[in-house]
């Protein structure tokens, strides 16, 4: 199956990219750490449990998902090589990384390209939950930008095949989850409800009531 002829299918409107919330017509947005920064310990174990507990309730350990990365080229076509390795420490099995595929797109903020210099390149790897080891995966987007290794830098998003579901961590501030139905994530919202940030809760509460 390819990632392209799946988001066509079942979200063909949507534009994988941030802010993916604002990009759907689904979806919730979590908070993941609080405003406690004096208690940087404390802040940080708060952000990991809470982007652990939203993973498995949404990926079961059998299901089958994509696992997206986008690395930014900025004009040097050869540094995106070495990036492919960003999946190595994570997944169980060196053989599944010989299914990985890759495509070079155009810049993914087209916006910010006036000169055409920049690129995206986007890996893709189709797995069972199973196959990654994604607890210290998760940890290490929430550190990014925090010098808190490992830290992955690279925008990630893991899209649930049979749920229909896109989750995306965007640092240790929160994270996003489309879906292409209110019904298949109803239970994450009224179970995770404390957890949705208040700035955009109205437009949430919308979808859900």
């Amino acid at each position: 199956m390819l990632l392209n002829d799946y988001m066509n299918e079942h979200f063909p409107q949507l534009i994988l990219r941030p802010p993916l919330f604002y990009n759907g017509e689904i979806g919730i947005r979590f908070e993941l750490g609080s405003d406690n920064y004096y208690e940087e310990n404390n802040y940080m174990q708060e952000v990991y449990q809470r982007a652990i507990t939203l993973f498995e309730s949404l990926h079961f350990q059998d299901e089958e998902i994509f696992i997206v990365v986008d690395v930014n080229d900025f004009g040097d076509s050869k540094t995106y090589k070495h990036k492919a390795r960003i999946f190595s420490p994570y997944i169980r099995s060196r053989s599944l990384l010989y299914t990985l595929k890759h495509t070079e797109m155009s810049y993914i903020f087209p916006e910010d390209n006036e000169e055409g210099k920049c690129k995206t390149n986007r890996f893709t790897l189709q797995c069972k939950v199973s196959d990654v080891k994604y607890i210290p995966l998760l940890k290490a987007l929430c550190n990014q930008g925090l010098g808190i290794q490992p830290n992955i830098i690279h925008r990630i998003y893991f899209i649930n095949i049979k749920r229909k579901t896109i989750f995306h961590i965007y640092d240790d501030r929160g994270c996003d989850l489309l879906a292409t139905s209110s019904e298949s994530i109803r239970d994450i919202y009224f179970t995770y409800n404390d957890w949705i940030l208040d700035y955009d809760r109205d437009e949430i509460d919308k979808v859900f009531k």
